[in-house]
């Protein structure tokens, strides 16, 4: 078995965490809405990433909702000493399991207790606001109320760092100015490359850059250039993403999801995956840097 210490460490917050950590989004049922199909088959696949050396997990108490992280206390209750649990807060789902806006003051920090309850915590390590001015991708608009409310929780010792997901540039700034940003986590992978500019910018201030969905929104040219890629390797196409994206910046932290015991598995030996400087051209060249910055 390969060891994630390969891939390095990065500081998240006042703690060390390995570069390969584990979302948990995937636990909860279809549409992440609902509990999953075989529960013990979940909490297997997160003490089976501790046990292999993952000290971070994504999570959100809209998951489900309550769902991943009920999971997680249920699995890993007493917490490892060195495991950080990243939440998120902003949003919320109906009774359809529609995703819907939730950031005011009062909504906000009932999110915040319903995580402490739900992971069995009396503080979250990071809080990631997630900025729902557009549901589908970053926005531009102030989230200082947002963000000042995040901060007063922080003081009060219910919170210990605060991150953000879902921003632009000038989100972070503006939270910058505000409460110290933990980390910022974005929609990015080898084909949507819009956030270039702000993983340099974040690397100059030790800013931990959180990519999700590392295979999201491919085209079919550019999975079967990745998939010739993956071949010619001899790993699989989400192992050389991740690869990539490791490659890709040092303060770059992967949580790639999964509900699979053996794609856990498969997914943190891309840790030991080096890749060389002619896959590199190929998989640079998949997808161009949008115009202008996130």
């Amino acid at each position: 078995m390969s060891s994630i210490d390969q891939a390095g460490t990065y500081l998240l917050g006042d703690r060390t965490v390995r570069r390969l950590g584990y979302g948990a989004m995937q636990l909860a049922g279809p549409g992440v809405f609902g509990p999953p199909k075989d529960p013990d088959a979940a909490r297997a696949v997160l003490r089976e990433a501790i046990a292999l050396g993952v000290n971070h997990i994504d999570t959100s108490d809209f998951y489900g909702p309550h769902v991943t992280n009920q999971l997680i206390r249920e699995a890993l209750r007493p917490y490892p000493d060195d495991l950080v649990i990243v939440t998120k807060i902003g949003a919320r789902r109906d009774a359809q399991g529609a995703w819907l806006r939730a950031d005011s003051p009062d909504e906000l920090r009932q999110a915040v207790h319903d995580n402490l309850r739900n992971l069995g915590l009396e503080t979250l390590d990071v809080v990631n606001l997630r900025s729902m001015l557009d549901v589908h991708g970053p926005a531009e608009g102030s989230l200082e109320e947002q963000v000042t409310v995040l901060a007063e929780m922080r003081q009060q010792g219910l919170v210990r760092h605060v991150g953000l997901s879902n921003v632009t540039m000038t989100q972070v700034e503006e939270a910058c100015r505000i409460v110290p940003v933990a980390c910022v986590q974005n929609m990015y992978n080898l084909a949507h490359r819009g956030d270039d500019a702000l993983i340099d910018a974040l690397a100059r201030d030790g800013i931990p850059y959180v990519p999700f969905f590392p295979l999201g929104g491919f085209s079919p040219l550019q999975s079967d250039a990745l998939s010739s890629v993956a071949s010619n390797l001899d790993a699989t196409p989400m192992q050389v993403a991740i690869a990539w994206l490791l490659q890709r910046s040092s303060n770059v932290l992967l949580i790639p999801g999964t509900s699979s015991v053996a794609h856990l598995r498969e997914n943190l030996k891309a840790a030991d995956l080096l890749l060389p400087n002619d896959a590199l051209a190929v998989l640079d060249g998949i997808g161009q840097p949008a115009k202008g910055t996130h």
